[in-house]
């Protein structure tokens, strides 16, 4: 009991210093082994709240180390799961279960279990454990399977009774850290979720930056609402919106709001030198013009309709920061630059051009644009000169 007192303390002391459950499972994996217990493989497994995967799972194999399995949203890993052990536990409400290998005719369709017995184990047992709470991160699963002739003693049985409560524990504590920051990426992006994580969450906490502004605004959506199902349309405005933002982030922007099908992106700047951010953000605008236009050339195709984007540049000062309500912020960027570049906007048909620029972010990346004329932008005092870049 001693030395699984010390397993139990170790896995606590690993869940508080750690991010990764991989370094718990091999620490676990392998201080069975040194207690004498011939583990196969070890395996946790936890759903995610992640918009491209569904959970995750992690097995250490005694011969080969790690294999991580991600099982997506899409009908193939669904149904892959629904082979799993995992899967014929909740299906049949089940916390634990246990199967003598290799599997005998009343055993149920699961592929793992041959699969291991291939690789020599003789007993194989999982268990499931709730977390709390009404989130999608529901709970974990830890399995075992061993490989000497007479399977799992009540021993070793017992132990893992003992260390699993702590082992939940600490799997529990490292998937809420891990949540809070993906999915506060997700929403915010990454930039800002780590100023929000620092603590910078208070209404009007926020600093003034210097930055490249990119404003995306795509055309004649509102009309597609009146010819097409909800839901057609939102597929169409994601595919866009893929489109524009994947050019974005791959600059180093930070896309701060989606507005109904509107997109607003920073990319701060040296105050001194902003012309490195705006040939970033040039370089953008320029990437996510192509790829939208591929989007469109598919969307022909299949005679559906297009969506063309218009797209705005500007350069000024902001204020990044938290906006709104006691209870309900927004991390965002206001202020007279972003006004501006959202007025600029409406310009573009006017002008002729999809892609414009203030006279303030041609001076630090001119490349191809050309003058269109010197306009009067709602709510903004002084006329402003706007270039575009030829189509």
């Amino acid at each position: 009991m001693p030395r699984v007192q010390d397993l139990i303390d170790w896995i606590i002391a690993e869940g508080l210093s750690t991010d990764t459950i991989e370094s718990i499972l091999q620490g676990v994996a392998e201080r069975l082994t040194d207690l004498g217990y011939p583990i196969l493989r070890a395996s946790i497994a936890m759903p995610s709240i992640d918009p491209l995967q569904r959970g995750a799972s992690l097995a250490w194999y005694r011969s080969s180390g790690f294999l991580k399995e991600i099982q997506g949203h899409d009908e193939a890993s669904q149904a892959l799961f629904q082979r799993s052990p995992i899967s014929y536990l909740l299906t049949h409400n089940l916390q634990y279960a246990r199967w003598r290998l290799p599997p005998g005719p009343d055993a149920p369709p699961i592929p793992l279990l041959t699969e291991l017995a291939e690789l020599g184990a003789t007993d194989y047992l999982m268990k499931i454990v709730s977390f709390p709470g009404d989130t999608a991160l529901a709970g974990a699963s830890f399995s075992i399977a061993v490989d000497n002739p007479g399977g799992f003693s009540d021993r070793l049985i017992a132990d893992l009774e003992k260390i699993v409560p702590a082992l939940s524990l600490a799997c529990w504590r490292i998937a809420t850290t891990r949540v809070a920051t993906d999915v506060l990426a997700v929403y915010t992006g990454a930039r800002t979720s780590g100023r929000i994580l620092s603590g910078h969450i208070r209404r009007g906490d926020g600093t003034a930056i210097y930055a490249a502004i990119l404003f995306a605004d795509l055309k004649n959506f509102t009309s597609l609402n009146e010819k097409h199902e909800p839901d057609r349309i939102v597929g169409w405005l994601n595919q866009h919106f893929e489109a524009i933002g994947a050019p974005v982030e791959q600059q180093g922007g930070e896309i701060l709001k989606f507005m109904g099908d509107s997109l607003l992106a920073i990319f701060p700047a040296d105050v001194d030198n902003p012309a490195e951010a705006c040939g970033r953000a040039l370089s953008a605008a320029r990437a996510a013009m192509d790829a939208n236009a591929e989007v469109n050339r598919q969307r022909a195709q299949a005679e559906e309709p297009e969506l063309m984007v218009d797209i705005v540049l500007h350069v000024g000062e902001v204020f990044y920061g938290n906006v709104g309500a006691a209870r309900r912020l927004d991390f965002t960027a206001i202020g007279r630059a972003v006004n501006e570049a959202t007025r600029m906007e409406k310009l573009a048909d006017i002008a002729g051009h999809s892609l414009l620029a203030s006279a303030d972010f041609v001076l630090q990346a001119p490349g191809r644009f050309q003058e269109a004329g010197t306009f009067l932008l709602k709510g903004v005092a002084r006329p402003a000169t706007i270039y575009a870049w030829p189509d």
